[in-house]
């Protein structure tokens, strides 16, 4: 075990040596921030599992990944650093790619209520549990506000206004989706955005909702967006340590896939009030919104799909997830010629 790992453990072991003995403590991270959206319903989820279960199932929350590095959280919760990792499945692609399929489909799904039935009653849940498993965690829910809205200083009405596009993107599949279609995608780091804007190194930037755009003040300098969103629309998770999850009473686990399925709501139905605000006032701030059409839209997820396939070669397990998406997007009408 390494030096970071003995440090993180030998701190939070403090933490827990607080608790009662008459209940069970989880320890899990989030990449979250206190002060966020997410973060606070996150605190929120918290205290709901406090009261239903009677405190008897108490969570020390450590947020914005304040135990180890956002991307080690899932390890870190299988070895028993942590109880329960509550970041995002992308974070795990190295590891196998089909980890890429349990949080962002990229051009899939139009709604995280779809998103969230593939999980309910498609196979999803199973599926996720199968790949979670042989790494030793347990997937207990899911958690989504919506689709993403893409910003830019220049006109990005639809597929053709691609050509050339250099924006800010995050690594993987996303990037190769968008340079297929003739855009040119920069990866950088978040904080990076607003000097490469203003500087011109960039034309826009994938950030994130549009709401969520609106508070970082990207739209001081982006004047042009896509709204409702159409390429990516990331889900986190919370999964457990196996053994953990299996040591927990039912009544236990059945409150936190409760206040995970009560979380998941919240954040959607939230997202899209802030999302309604924000698009009353933006035109008043010249930004100009451009809702794609049916064509376009299908353009992009064909070849979002055409990428899935690419990336279903990888791994057995890719390959199982891909095609229950193929078969869940068509079982509920959406197209995946």
């Amino acid at each position: 075990m390494s030096f970071k790992y003995v440090a993180a453990a030998s701190a939070i072991a403090l933490a827990a040596g607080a608790v009662s003995a008459e209940t069970t403590n989880l320890r899990i991270q989030t990449h979250q921030s206190p002060e966020s959206v997410s973060g606070k319903l996150v605190q929120d989820f918290v205290d709901q599992v406090h009261a239903m279960s009677n405190n008897e199932l108490q969570i020390e929350m450590y947020f914005s990944s304040a135990v180890v590095a956002s991307a080690e959280t899932f390890s870190a919760a299988a070895d028993g650093i942590l109880d329960c990792d509550m970041t995002n499945g992308n974070y795990q692609t190295g590891k196998n790619a089909a980890f890429q399929f349990v949080a962002d489909t990229m051009g899939g799904y139009n709604t995280p209520l779809e998103w969230v039935a593939w999980i309910k009653y498609g196979d999803g849940a199973e599926l996720i549990n199968q790949l979670y498993e042989a790494n030793g965690m347990h997937f207990v829910g899911t958690y989504l506000g919506g689709q993403e809205s893409l910003n830019s200083t220049r006109p990005l009405a639809g597929i053709a206004d691609l050509e050339g596009f250099k924006f800010r993107s995050p690594p993987g599949m996303e990037s190769e989706i968008f340079a297929a279609l003739g855009a040119t995608p920069i990866v950088m780091d978040f904080t990076e955005i607003f000097t490469s804007l203003e500087t011109g190194i960039i034309d826009g930037a994938d950030a994130s909702t549009l709401a969520n755009n609106v508070g970082l003040g990207i739209y001081d300098i982006a004047k042009h967006t896509t709204y409702p969103g159409f390429h990516s629309m990331a889900a986190d998770h919370l999964a457990c340590n196996t053994d953990v999850w299996n040591g927990l009473s039912e009544q236990h686990q059945a409150i936190l896939t409760t206040a995970m399925d009560s979380l998941a709501l919240k954040l959607m139905t939230m997202t899209l009030v802030n999302n309604g605000e924000a698009l009353a006032k933006l035109p008043e701030q010249g930004v100009t919104i451009y809702d794609w059409s049916a064509e376009d839209r299908a353009t992009f997820r064909k070849a979002a799909i055409g990428r899935w396939d690419e990336w279903a070669a990888r791994t057995p397990e890719a390959a199982t997830l891909v095609d229950s998406h193929k078969a869940f997007l068509q079982r509920i009408g959406l197209s995946v010629n």
